[in-house]
């Protein structure tokens, strides 16, 4: 059944869950699609009709449009079915804010295909109390509002559903009206309208002359890593490589990089994710940098896939085999790590799928085929796929790839560019892995237009890579963090990665050490989910000249680094990363996504922002709330005021509270209005704990 909880906006009644009862009559006309009540805008919403998407845990607003002609009360109900079908009925609450929408926030807690409806009716006590109490004051109609009242109350009494203490109140409250109808007692009308006993009574049991439903809904529960957790990206043939004495490399392998993960769940990530561990071609392997030309040693490309040796099915020799990975996966899991695998659909000139299905490539006119590009970059040890010329026999191959894996052990892919291939294909093979295998999770890596991107999101991908790498200013921030957590929050979910093996923005190239913290600081604290490529944690900025990739790319060679020396010269900020998942895990605000609220400063370069969560959807019982300022210059100090709407979390303008960093430890009383000083060379960001006041 759906968690007993809910909240509304700050300031508004938070609706409870209520008996289950009949939908109220519908009154519908033959030609009209207006309901009596009218519902409109439903949301969770997702475009071309694609179920909506939540995971286990998470506070989910439901809201609608709903209004009636003139000056009568309405109500209205969210119904939730869950996976099951068991029922359960959830009040809503008016945002008040002059749009008519109305609003329940439940905490779903099960994972599978949920239902939803809404069910608006005509509130017949909360009108005539409304109206009885209006004119009592005034001494207006007493003993006709007394009558109809008392013939209120006299309906609600032969409801069978109605406790005998609430039945007793209730022939009380209509004796009490007749007898002021006799003698036209204002005074004794007023205090039946307004008696919180009978409100209450109503609230849970109204009565509804007529109303309206929506069609049921569907709304897709997943399990709670599909929506929170920490990503941590490395290359395992790195992992564990040596040297020799002649200058060549042995590669590392899985056992190799084993050795890695206590170190890398020590900084409380929670998935490891490994770029392709397949055979790589020889055919135009590129070499260092990107280069033409491979020199002898030169691992080459992992994306370059497929080799004598095997295709996607296969794992590189170097690195082990099927039975070394399924005891990384073992290793892996014993430290509290899930394992996610890049899924990578291209080919190298010496996959097997070139000899054996040629008709899954695009032949250019002179016999050749066509190499990947993404102009102006060139892939010419790749040969993209092409979906059209045997889709049936394509797409079930894709399909045993990627169960193969499955059944290996790897329930997390990360998908490389799934823009360049069909739409209509990924929402197929997500469909079918997951009808299979519902906990399997889906992260697409598509830096391209926004609406394929959201499409992406809408047909079954649980996570996507976002423009949040690129997105630095005040502005672009707050306009980027405020879209994902509330225009597209309801299907799809960023993963805010700080850098990858493709990409090193200028901000992270100039901005040295405190661009790092700035930018580890709000991924980890903006959403639920993030990640670090392997090498963040040594500030490794410098770039290829011209590009936004690091010099000597990894994807081309071995990377040799001294984990453990970096730290204990300070020179590493694994304990900032340790630190900043400690203060996730331990704080559940940061673990929902649509709850970020963006405020203001009086300086372009501090940006600020919160996460609440209501007392009813924590184990502790608490509210939660972080509040997170932070210095986006990384070259200056910066001292400014900034204001907060901290009614957010319950607190009225002008009154005070306590906060305490949560990287330092200073603590200060706070009101709507703050100095705040941010060095960047010593704190550029103040991760703030709204301490519970007495």
């Amino acid at each position: 059944m759906a968690a007993q909880r809910a909240s509304a906006s700050a300031g508004l009644r938070s609706p409870a869950q209520i008996p289950l009862r009949p939908a109220a009559e519908t009154i519908t006309r033959a030609g009209l699609s207006a309901g009596r009540i009218p519902l409109f805008d439903p949301r969770p919403h997702v475009p071309q009709g694609y179920p909506a998407k939540a995971f286990v845990g998470e506070a989910v607003p439901f809201d609608v449009v709903s209004f009636r002609e003139g000056h009568d009360r309405i109500g209205v109900h969210l119904r939730l079915a869950d996976p099951q079908g068991a029922e359960t009925l959830h009040d809503m609450t008016p945002l008040e804010d002059g749009t008519d929408r109305w609003r329940a926030t439940v905490a779903l807690d099960a994972a599978g295909t949920w239902q939803y409806r809404f069910e608006s009716f005509a509130d017949d006590f909360a009108t005539w109390a409304h109206a009885a109490d209006v004119k009592a004051v005034a001494g207006v109609d007493v003993p006709v509002m007394c009558a109809l009242g008392a013939r209120l109350l006299a309906a609600a009494v032969k409801e069978k559903d109605r406790p005998a203490a609430e039945l007793r109140t209730l022939r009380a409250s209509a004796t009490a009206l007749r007898r002021a109808e006799s003698a036209a007692d204002a005074q004794a009308l007023r205090a039946v309208a307004v008696d919180p006993a009978l409100a209450a009574a109503f609230a849970a049991r109204p009565i509804a002359s007529v109303g309206s439903v929506t069609d049921w809904m569907p709304l897709r529960v997943e399990r709670e890593r599909a929506g929170v957790g920490a990503w941590y990206e490395f290359f395992p043939r790195s992992e564990g490589a040596v040297r020799r004495k002649d200058g060549s490399v042995k590669s590392g392998t899985f056992r190799s990089a084993a050795k890695r993960l206590p170190g890398v769940a020590g900084m409380g990530f929670d998935v490891i994710y490994l770029v392709p561990i397949h055979p790589i071609g020889t055919t135009n392997r590129k070499g260092r940098n990107n280069t033409l030309t491979a020199e002898p040693g030169d691992p080459g490309s992992p994306y370059a896939i497929g080799s004598a040796e095997g295709g996607h099915d296969a794992i590189h020799a170097e690195l082990g085999t099927e039975k070394d990975l399924r005891a990384f996966v073992r290793a892996a899991a014993k430290e509290g790590l899930e394992v996610a695998l890049d899924l990578a659909l291209q080919a190298s000139p010496d996959h097997p799928w070139v000899d054996t299905h040629p008709e899954w490539f695009t032949t250019l006119p002179d016999g050749s085929i066509a190499y990947a590009e993404n102009p102006p970059k060139k892939y010419q040890d790749i040969y993209p796929l092409n979906f059209d010329n045997d889709p049936a026999g394509i797409y079930a191959e894709m399909l045993r790839v990627v169960l193969h894996w499955v059944g290996l052990g790897v329930k997390i892919f990360r998908v490389d560019n799934p823009h360049t291939k069909p739409l209509q294909f990924w929402e197929w093979l997500i469909g079918e892995v997951n009808a299979q295998h519902p906990e399997v999770i889906f992260l697409a890596e598509a830096f391209t237009r926004p609406a394929v991107m959201r499409a992406l999101a809408a047909v079954g991908f649980q996570q996507s890579y976002s423009y949040f790498t690129w997105r630095n200013t005040k502005a672009e921030l707050e306009e980027f963090l405020t879209s994902v957590s509330h225009e597209t929050s309801d299907y799809m979910r960023p993963n805010l990665f700080v850098n990858t093996h493709d990409i090193l923005t200028e901000y992270l190239q100039f901005g040295g050490r405190a661009a790092y913290r700035i930018r580890a600081c709000i991924a980890a604290t903006a959403a639920p989910v993030w990640g670090v490529y392997a090498g963040y944690e040594l500030i490794e900025n410098v770039a290829r000249p011209g590009s936004e990739e690091n010099i000597d790319n990894e994807k081309y060679e071995y990377k040799f680094r001294d984990w453990e020396g970096a730290e204990q010269n300070g020179e590493s900020l694994a304990p900032l990363l340790r630190r900043l998942n400690e203060i996730r895990r331990a704080h559940p605000a940061l673990g929902q996504l649509r709850n970020f609220a963006a405020h203001w400063s009086d300086d372009d370069a501090v940006l600020v922002y919160s996460k609440h969560l209501d007392a009813a959807f924590t184990t502790t019982g608490a509210a939660d709330t972080i509040i997170v300022v932070a210095n986006l210059d990384p070259h200056s100090v910066r001292e400014t005021t900034v204001h907060l709407d901290t009614r957010i979390w319950g607190v009225e303008p002008g009154h005070s509270y306590q906060v305490e960093d949560l990287l330092t430890g200073a603590e200060w009383t706070w009101t709507d209005h703050n100095y705040v000083r941010l060095d960047a060379f010593a704190e550029p960001v103040h991760i703030l704990k709204v301490k519970e006041r007495p």
